[in-house]
Parts: C-alpha cells; sequence; structure tokens
C-alpha cells in the first residue's frame, strides 16, 4: 500500500510532494459546472476583469480539494478510513488558469482512536503554493488512519 499507517507517522515530520499541478481553464470550469456553481469571478472573463483581480480566479473548493489530493499518494492512500474534519482554512493568494500548484504537508498532532482500537487520528497541517512560492491555500485537515494490521 502506498499510504501510511498510523504508526509510521510522527509529530513534526513534514513531506515536500513530489508530485505537482498546473491547474486548465477547463479544470475550473468543469469543477463549476459539476458543483452548479456560477459564479462569474470563474467564469466571465469580462466580469473578472472589473475586479481587483483582473482575470478569471480559480474556484476554492477546486483549489483545496488539489492542494489534499496531491498529499494521498505519500501519506493516505488505502490506509485512510476517511476525513474527520478540515479547519483553519484560508486562501492567502488566488490560483490562476496556468499556475502551478506544489504542497508540503506537516503532521501536527496524533492519537489513538478511543472507538476503535485498529485506528488513530492523524491531524495533517496542507500548505499549497503557486510557482511563485505565494501561498494559495491552507488547511488543517484531520484524518482516521488504519494501524498496521496485527
Amino acid at each position: 500500500m502506498a499510504g501510511m499507517y498510523y504508526e509510521e507517522f510522527q509529530v513534526g515530520m513534514n513531506f515536500q510532494h513530489a508530485l505537482t499541478r498546473t491547474v486548465t481553464e477547463m479544470d475550473n470550469i468543469m469543477f463549476c459546472a459539476m458543483t452548479h456553481n456560477p459564479q462569474p469571478l470563474h467564469l466571465d472573463e469580462e466580469f473578472a476583469k472589473q475586479t481587483d483581480y483582473g482575470q478569471r480566479i480559480v474556484n476554492s473548493l477546486f483549489t483545496l480539494g488539489l492542494v489534499i489530493g496531491v498529499t494521498v499518494c505519500d501519506t493516505t492512500l488505502g490506509t485512510t478510513l476517511g476525513n474527520l474534519g478540515m479547519t483553519d482554512i484560508r486562501f492567502q493568494h488566488p490560483l490562476f488558469h496556468g499556475d502551478t500548484v506544489r504542497v508540503e504537508t506537516h503532521i501536527k498532532a496524533m492519537r489513538e482512536s478511543q472507538s476503535r482500537p485498529t485506528a488513530g487520528l492523524v491531524t495533517f497541517e496542507h500548505t499549497g503554493f503557486n510557482q511563485r512560492g505565494q501561498e494559495i491555500c491552507y488547511c488543517v485537515r484531520t484524518g482516521l488512519m488504519r494501524k498496521r494490521p496485527a
């Protein structure tokens, strides 16, 4: 399994995820369409030209999903039982079509599950950056992680 079991994580552990992703106009358009989000800031170039950004910005929920998704292969692929929550989400800089996203993860906390003896909780701190090194997304996520099988 590519993901890590609960016992393999340590508080303070850091990941510089090798997987990066350039975001396309189609990513943004399709995500907005699939989520029924008609916000002109994401879809209407002429509208967006009149905003502080001067162009369309990528849907923030796509940005959040991409930042977390980039981390999966290195951390939770096949070893997570699910997300328990996401907090402290922020978008310090907008993401634009053509930007390339890279992600870093820090293990913030861990504890044994009180209700599931075969699982533990890991608190991940994810930070996404664009190609200019600007923070585009930050999120604290708690995952319920499988323990290594006996």
